[in-house]
């Protein structure tokens, strides 16, 4: 038997039922079919304006920062600005999103623009956020070439674009979306839900950012998009 048959062989019996189980079969399949939701508090359930407003708040309290853009043509002169503000070289690296692509660098003479997966070497990267929750600030990156996921953790400085109308109130409405754009069983391999810069607060209750990712993170909220 090998280690991955072992392991299951033990968790079956320790739940007294076995492989051919039809009933939990049946249980199991339908739950996922349907996608039955949780409690979904209020907090988010508010109009498009006072949504971005709870959205801003949430960020923020969450220890990071955030800039609302009326275009995207505004992204490249916000990046600039953050990087400077950080002392940090004027250089980011994204993938490759089209959105990403169309968005006029060039505007920021001074500015280096890298595209692909980050390698560790970088300071600051771009993503584009599939999407957003308003309810706890979140943000909700979908794995793959357009945004690598190595741009989510190994720079020390994470910009993430956002448009406004991708802002949920809620978890729920957010995988809906994955569920729709992707399509039954055609699920991203990763999906990250990235909430402030990463911390920790293991070692003696020491408030720690950058613990195990960027330790700065800047959102990038366009409206008009």
């Amino acid at each position: 038997m090998k280690s991955r048959e072992a392991i299951f062989a033990n968790i079956r019996k320790s739940l007294r039922v076995s492989s051919d189980d039809r009933l939990r079969h049946e249980t199991v399949t339908a739950r996922i079919q349907k996608h039955p939701r949780g409690i979904i508090p209020a907090r988010g359930q508010k109009p498009d304006r006072e949504r971005l407003e709870l959205f801003r708040q949430m960020v923020e309290s969450a220890k990071a920062s955030i800039a609302i853009l009326e275009t995207k043509d505004d992204v490249p002169t916000a990046v600039a600005a953050y990087l400077r503000s950080k002392n940090l070289p004027q250089s980011i690296r994204h993938g490759d999103d089209a959105r990403l692509s169309l968005i006029p660098w060039a505007k920021e003479r001074a500015l280096e623009v890298t595209k692909g997966a980050s390698d560790g070497a970088q300071l600051a990267s771009v993503s584009y956020s599939f999407g957003a929750v308003a309810e706890s600030g979140t943000l909700v990156m979908v794995s793959g070439a357009d945004n690598p996921t190595t741009l989510n953790f190994l720079p020390d400085h994470h910009l993430v674009v956002v448009d406004e109308r991708d802002i949920a109130g809620d978890y729920e409405s957010v995988w809906d979306r994955i569920r729709l754009s992707f399509g039954a069983n055609k699920m991203p391999r990763a999906v990250n839900w990235i909430t402030g810069p990463s911390r920790s607060g293991d070692i003696e209750q020491t408030h720690l950012l950058g613990a195990h990712g960027p330790r700065s993170l800047h959102v990038l909220v366009v409206r008009n998009s």
